[in-house]
């Protein structure tokens, strides 16, 4: 199991939200390349990066700055945020990042997933946002009603390897992630599941371990303290 650690960008700032709230966006880190500097020098070998502004708005005007983070710092990339189309999956993986995370588009356009899956395999991560259980889009305001072990399903089935699950509740409230549901999850799909969302203890990282989950995205946790990243990523192991 590996540690995640995130960067979600916003007008370039590293920043958090709570339960996805743009209202509640603030700023927790000064600079996204130092940031990144300090995550990989506590051994994580992921970074999990959002652009805020192109989830919602489709704008790319955080690329840069992930552009600059991976030159500057040699970090693996992950990134996702407003990626609609192939050129959108072309244009990121032009910035030198690694992994790319079609989130409201692969609820609205699933051949669309299809066919980035059969062209880069790996490289495409499918994120499922669920608020109440239902899958939710367009930088979580719109309700898919579509229930989110069905919908990992038909990823799954349409060839996706790799899932991110947040439980938007969960997500900035360092409560603990939603237990019940990614075992639910796990039980449905065998693909790689990334847990989102809450996870700010040790105690958390050892339960998701346990139940066979594979990933963990750590944001806030990280940026207050109450998860030491070094040592989150040495109990994954």
């Amino acid at each position: 199991m590996r540690v995640i650690p995130a960067i979600d960008l916003k007008d370039g700032q590293c920043v958090r939200l709570q339960k996805g709230d743009y209202g509640t966006a603030h700023k927790v880190a000064e600079n996204p390349v130092e940031t990144a500097q300090r995550f990989l020098d506590a051994g994580a070998d992921l970074v999990h990066m959002v652009d805020l502004d192109a989830a919602k708005d489709g704008s790319h005007a955080n690329y840069g700055v992930v552009e600059q983070v991976i030159r500057e710092t040699g970090a693996t990339v992950e990134l996702g945020g407003g990626i609609r189309s192939m050129q959108d999956v072309e244009t990121v993986l032009a910035l030198g990042v690694s992994r790319v995370i079609i989130g409201s588009a692969a609820v609205r356009d699933p051949e669309f997933v299809a066919e980035a899956v059969k062209k880069y395999g790996d490289k495409i991560v499918v994120g499922i946002d669920a608020k109440s259980e239902t899958v939710r889009t367009d930088g979580w305001l719109g309700d898919s009603g579509e229930n989110y072990i069905a919908f990992a399903e038909r990823m799954e089935s349409i060839g996706v390897r790799h899932i991110i699950f947040t439980d938007i509740d969960k997500d900035g409230m360092l409560a603990g992630p939603n237990f019940d549901q990614l075992a639910a999850l796990r039980a449905s799909v065998s693909c790689e599941i990334i847990a989102s969302g809450g996870v700010s203890t040790l105690e958390d990282i050892a339960g998701l371990k346990k139940l066979g989950i594979d990933g963990a995205i750590a944001g806030k946790a990280v940026y207050t303290g109450t998860l030491d990243l070094a040592k989150a990523i040495e109990q994954a192991k």
